[in-house]
């Protein structure tokens, strides 16, 4: 019987350090402090009355490791883009600040917004709407570069790479409109688009949900080899719950405007600890037709964003709802019994709930 020699194994080349990093690894690259976000609804004024707000993201906190995708799952209208969009200053927040490698936006002091969006860029899930039908797709992505002040042969050339990078042949593409091109096609000139001024993060929100399955499949594989290639950082924003548990490493549930939810993915996904994620993730089909659902996970649609609960935003829908739910309003906390932060009282010592742990 013959003997095939194996193949020696190359070590994988690691990305180079990024000379941007200032404050080292262990330092989150960026930092949401009690964002804020309420929008005016507008009304009549011949009726009059106090003005009223919908509360889209109502100071919500949380960190993004270097090097880490954070996966952020919710209901639609729980504030998810607008989250994203105050991070890269499409919206201005009412309150709060973003903290990027220990440098806040803003302020006399503070990182510029330009400099921000050099290094957070956005790829949006409308593939086609967030194209220029004018312009091709070369000018498309050289649009960015020249508005920063790169030059015109520069410009083409790193329009060029960044084509090569997500698999689309420059000399076969550049010169296209988007309507000569496939969705798939066109959500990878977003992400080179994205990619042109060299970030350190890009936000994803629901870029691959309007997709074709096996277009899906090969638009998140690409992610992942640019993550690697490149030294990215994601905030992956998504409804398909399995997506996010393929491509995250911590996971962030959003509700109504508020963080209620914060782990690992896999730690979240197999003991979630807010009754909140615990509902969604049992809304995901089994692939057994044997086991199915008999009754819904959530019961009743979320409370108006205009006036939501008092207390515990979830506890019209709870099961686990008490009096304290409504008297005050639980804390993002670390949880005894995993390692997540999780808002809930009956996760909380000494909260009142007859479920929560005791102080001792």
């Amino acid at each position: 019987m013959s003997q095939t020699a194996a193949t020696p194994t190359r070590p994988v080349a690691q990305p180079a350090p990024d000379p941007r990093d200032r404050g080292g690894p262990r330092q989150p690259l960026l930092i949401a402090q009690d964002l804020k976000k309420h929008f005016p609804v507008k009304k009549d004024f011949l009726v009059g009355g106090p003005a009223t707000y919908v509360k889209a993201v109502d100071g919500i906190s949380f960190e993004v490791a270097k090097g880490e995708t954070l996966g952020v799952v919710g209901e639609s209208g729980c504030g998810k883009s607008t989250a994203a969009r105050l991070l890269i200053r499409l919206i201005e927040p009412d309150e709060g600040t973003v903290v990027l490698d220990g440098d806040p936006v803003g302020g006399p002091r503070g990182v510029t917004v330009r400099e921000l969006r050099r290094q957070l860029q956005m790829v949006f899930q409308d593939s086609y709407a967030s194209l220029n039908p004018r312009l091709t797709i070369q000018d498309t992505i050289t649009f960015g570069l020249r508005a920063n002040g790169i030059s015109r042969d520069k410009s083409v050339k790193q329009a060029r790479n960044v084509l090569d990078l997500v698999g689309l042949s420059p000399d076969m593409f550049a010169q296209r409109y988007p309507h000569e091109l496939s969705g798939g096609q066109r959500q990878r000139v977003n992400i080179a688009r994205a990619l042109a001024l060299e970030p350190r993060v890009i936000i994803l929100d629901e870029s691959v949900s309007a997709l074709d399955k096996s277009v899906e499949a090969q638009v998140l594989n690409l992610l992942q080899s640019l993550k690697a290639q490149l030294n990215l950082t994601y905030i992956f924003i998504s409804h398909d719950l399995n997506v996010v548990q393929h491509m995250s490493d911590r996971v962030l549930v959003m509700y109504l405007g508020k963080v209620i939810e914060v782990g690992p993915v896999q730690e979240l996904y197999s003991n979630p600890q807010h009754p909140y994620t615990s509902g969604l993730l049992s809304s995901r089909l089994s692939m057994d037709p044997r086991n199915r659902i008999i009754q819904p996970p959530l019961s009743g649609d979320p409370p108006n964003p205009i006036n939501p609960p008092s207390g515990c935003r979830f506890r019209t829908r709870c099961p686990l709802a008490e009096d304290v739910c409504g008297a005050k309003e639980p804390r993002l906390a670390p949880n005894s019994a995993s390692p997540h932060m999780v808002a809930c009282h009956a996760r909380a010592a000494g909260s009142g709930h007859s479920l929560s742990p005791s102080l001792a």
